[in-house]
């Protein structure tokens, strides 16, 4: 079968599409074929080893597994004898952020708590778009007491946590501010109520005070952000920050400070996944998708995910292969 592999911690220009031998499930496995995935920022993190602290999960000092990807739609079509949760012919999804070797033409894995059922009236490449970033948007969201009307800055509006973020926080009737670095028009059609284009406005001369800032690019900090907050505002952001900065301000505003900072762990894939079935059943997220390509595309992909360039969410195709 054909897979997208790397075997060592290095520059994205590592990976490369190779035929390897198709996986057998283990009693307690089943084998996926798959149909989709996405090429993300965690992804690029798995394949880079970067931020350092990958690599005490993706493997040391080589990545266990060679085979990139990191979430997946598909269909099963092994099951092992000891699993009795799953049959043949149930379409899957799931989210395994220190990879799962999904960007391959089949994979096996454990039938764990990060994998869940799919309901085929969801079209598989539009689930496969709704993992990985809705995940993270979903716990940034989770661990702030809002409230319909509340006022909200979204920092990269066309960046799939960020667009996922717009449209999860419209589910809640807040009142979303987005910033992003031009394309208005696709920010807008997110339902943000108010867009600042980063390229025209300093987003940081709003008049306006927000309940929370989601920096969804790690691009900002929250010394930045702080004179955006209410009294009792919360900054938090998808990134680490200048020497860790995030999480040490958030162990800091425990205890000191009216203004907080969150750096959520995103654990709970299963409910994450349940809760992006329902308002995809429901018609109420639809993902931004910047475009879907080949595994034979799989190197400039990666190059043009790593570069910061992309808009909302690249799919890999699978299908076919």
């Amino acid at each position: 079968m054909e897979a997208a592999v790397r075997y060592h911690y290095g520059s994205v220009d590592t990976v490369r599409v190779e035929n390897i031998p198709q996986p057998t499930p283990s009693p307690k496995e089943i084998l996926i074929k798959v149909i989709a995935t996405t090429i993300n920022r965690t992804d690029v993190a798995v394949v880079t080893g970067s931020p350092a602290i990958m690599k005490l999960f993706v493997g040391m000092p080589k990545p266990k597994n060679p085979v990139t990807g990191t979430d997946f739609v598909g269909e099963i079509v092994g099951v092992g004898p000891q699993v009795n949760d799953f049959q043949m012919g149930d379409r899957v999804w799931g989210f395994i952020d220190n990879g799962c070797g999904s960007q391959a033409e089949y994979f096996c894995t454990s039938a764990f708590s990060n994998l869940r059922k799919l309901s085929k009236n969801i079209d598989p490449f539009i689930a496969a778009a709704s993992i990985e970033a809705a995940h993270y948007a979903i716990n940034f969201i989770n661990k702030m007491a809002l409230q319909p009307g509340d006022e909200v800055l979204v920092i990269g509006g066309t960046g799939a946590i960020g667009s996922a973020t717009i449209q999860l926080l419209k589910t809640m009737q807040i009142h979303v501010t987005a910033v992003s670095l031009g394309h208005v028009d696709k920010v807008l059609a997110l339902g943000a109520d108010q867009v600042i284009d980063a390229n025209k406005e300093n987003f940081t001369r709003v008049e306006k005070r927000f309940k929370a800032v989601f920096d969804a690019v790690g691009k900002s900090r929250f010394r930045i952000c702080k004179p955006l907050l209410t009294e009792r505002g919360t900054y938090t952001s998808s990134e680490l920050g200048p020497n860790w900065e995030n999480p040490l301000l958030a162990l800091k505003s425990l205890f000191w400070g009216k203004q907080k900072v969150k750096f959520p762990i995103p654990l709970d894939v299963q409910q994450s996944l349940r809760q992006m079935e329902q308002l995809l059943l429901e018609g109420k997220f639809n993902p931004l998708v910047d475009r879907t390509v080949k595994l034979s595309q799989i190197a400039e992909t990666y190059a043009y995910v790593a570069s910061g360039q992309k808009i909302g969410n690249v799919i890999l195709d699978l299908s076919k292969t």
